[in-house]
């Protein structure tokens, strides 16, 4: 039996974009490095609050012009689109600062802190006519495609069971991001939203929740884990933690076969599909690997603007709002709310 092949596009096939990056943080810099070696995108500008860290970006990957705000990044001329790669926290007010200045955005996951910012998001693009598309950069790749095939054609039969992890070690820091409440710190956002959104992707919103967790120091959420239930008879159990480091894998389970993906499952990986009467089926290993896949998710926006689209079918602005929804149900079963809330 033979997999499906991918569809997604090469990246290089993406019509070039002049590209701004928003707060030139480590994710930023995969990006910028994703997007230099498998794209046609052009990176021409750069914005941080500290006129000294975007200037050394800058330098880094040799972007022709740093900006020492982010007001004076949405409002070049040149920039097309804005990769908001800021803190959750702060991703409604620099997106929207983008969007008023006309710019195309893709906005780092989590979305925003909560369904509500979402919401005032996607609202404020529709309006303004860009397009806008949540970074989940797992929906744009190719191993995500692959399983999209086999859901759509039934190869599992009845899909039961989801089952996805992902847990990370940090020494707890009260500075850092991670364990600020005012920064939305805590697993969910920055961890669990992985295995959240994969769950949205196999299964849809679901209709109940349950969830128990435990808090850090600082009192965002350190240990989370979950049951999501459907209006079928399937079940999603998804787990995250700041506090040990994970298999982080995943498995779709039906009633003829399952899908494993090994971890970190969010990543370009091998499909394993595994019948009910154990064959087992592989794809191809994936042509770029790791976290430099991040140039799919930005060459499908460069798309959809080049078709003159505001909206991504692969991630439609509604499921971005309810994957949203679903991480504010988890933190208030276990107790966190950010300030300002």
């Amino acid at each position: 039996m033979n997999l499906p092949s991918p569809r997604t596009p090469d990246p290089l096939a993406a019509p070039p974009l002049n590209w701004g990056i928003l707060a030139p943080g480590g994710i930023a810099a995969t990006m910028v490095e994703a997007l230099q070696r498998f794209t046609r995108q052009r990176v021409v500008a750069v914005g941080s609050r500290s006129a000294e860290r975007g200037a050394s970006f800058a330098q880094r990957f040799g972007i022709g012009r740093a900006h020492d705000s982010y007001e004076a990044l949405v409002a070049d001329p040149e920039v097309d689109a804005v990769y908001v790669a800021s803190p959750h926290s702060h991703h409604r007010e620099h997106a929207l600062l983008a969007i008023a200045a006309g710019k195309h955005v893709l906005v780092e996951k989590a979305f925003t802190r909560n369904a509500a910012e979402a919401r005032e998001v996607v609202d404020a693009a529709r309006a303004a006519g860009v397009a806008c598309v949540e970074a989940m950069w797992t929906r744009f790749l190719p191993t995500s495609d692959i399983v999209r095939q086999l859901l759509a054609s039934g190869a599992l039969g009845e899909v039961e069971t989801f089952t996805a992890d992902h847990g990370q070690w940090f020494a707890l820091d009260p500075a850092s991001r991670l364990f600020a409440p005012g920064l939305a710190g805590g697993a969910l956002l920055d961890l669990g939203v992985y295995p959240v959104s994969y769950a949205s992707f196999v299964l849809g919103a679901p209709t109940g929740v349950v969830a128990r967790g435990t808090l850090t120091e600082t009192g965002v959420d350190r240990q989370v884990s979950a049951v999501l239930t459907y209006a079928s008879a399937a079940q999603s159990v998804v787990h995250t933690t700041l506090a040990a480091r994970t298999p982080t894998v995943a498995a779709i389970s039906g009633s003829e076969a399952r899908i494993e993906l090994d971890g970190p499952f969010y990543t370009p990986r091998v499909v394993r599909l595994v019948t009910r009467d154990g064959e087992v089926h592989e794809s191809a290993p994936p042509v770029i690997e790791g976290h430099l896949g991040l140039c799919h998710q930005a060459a499908h926006l460069a798309q959809l603007v080049a078709d003159g689209a505001s909206e991504s079918p692969l991630l439609p602005w509604a499921e971005t709002i309810a994957v949203m929804e679903t991480l504010d149900e988890l933190r208030a079963q276990v107790g966190v709310r950010y300030p300002g809330e």
